[in-house]
């Protein structure tokens, strides 16, 4: 799922992108999504967004880019992954957005992070966020389970994409709701509207060729998969993860988030 305007609107290519939703599509609401690099942009989730009626508005905080002083006029906020860490408060990207985080919590919108944004999240509830003791990675496709509190956000085990050297240990005011066994702890939830996932379901086929290319030297690293294994895996692993990345999202944004803030 490759939208062309994703491709001729990065982040470095005009202040604040907005991306509109597909021809004929009923308007729903405005979406924040916040990458890390020049190059990014929020890939299979961003034409998901656009496809349910939302628009995208990406910013980048690590290039300069500023984030709105409240949640106002914004229906959810996305926060994608990068080559830093979360523990990196000496970027000033960085720890923008780890002062800005509270101010979602605060507003109870919907909160999605992926990978980096999922650390992220975790630091800001008081979790850590550190390299694997043995120097492991998850690099790839790998195989997660769902807790007793995550089957109902998954049906049973599921094999996704992963592309990270650090993972989170959380609080106990988080709630678990996918584990691995190189990085236990894979996703989970804080409160009715903040979540974090640990892998990477907005990552398209013509990403994965980009990732594998250009950080070809992380494809060394214990636990990552060659290159090959990575492309040749993704017809049979990636339609299930695009099916659960519909459906989490319809959850999130049509069920979930309305009825809190209706009762709020």
């Amino acid at each position: 799922m490759n939208d062309p305007r994703m491709a001729g609107m990065r982040p470095g290519s005009c202040s604040v992108p907005d991306r509109v939703p597909y021809a004929g599509t009923e308007m729903r609401g405005k979406i924040l999504c916040i990458v890390h690099q020049k190059g990014s942009d929020p890939g299979r989730v961003g034409c998901l967004l656009m496809e349910m009626g939302y628009v995208i508005d990406v910013r980048c905080p690590c290039m300069g880019h500023r984030l709105p002083e409240s949640m106002d006029g914004y229906d959810g906020v996305f926060v994608f992954g990068g080559p830093m860490s979360a523990n990196d408060c000496h970027m000033g990207g960085i720890r923008t957005e780890l002062d800005w985080i509270p101010k979602v919590l605060d507003s109870g919108k919907p909160y999605v992070g992926i990978c980096l944004g999922a650390q992220m999240l975790a630091r800001v509830l008081g979790g850590s966020v550190a390299e694997h003791p043995e120097g492991m990675v998850e690099i790839g496709y790998v195989d997660i389970e769902p807790t007793d509190a995550g089957r109902t956000y998954f049906d049973g085990p599921m094999t996704v994409y992963q592309w990270h050297r650090e993972g989170f240990l959380l609080p106990e005011s988080c709630t678990v709701l996918a584990r691995s066994t190189v990085f236990q702890q894979q996703a989970f939830r804080y409160g009715a509207n903040a979540y974090g996932v640990q892998f990477h379901p907005e990552v398209t086929l013509d990403m994965k060729k980009r990732w594998t290319s250009g950080a070809a030297h992380r494809l060394v690293l214990p636990g990552a998969q060659p290159a090959e294994a990575h492309i040749e895996n993704h017809p049979k692993y990636d339609p299930p993860l695009e099916h659960w990345t519909r459906r989490f999202l319809e959850r999130l944004l049509r069920t979930d988030a309305p009825a809190l803030r209706a009762a709020g």
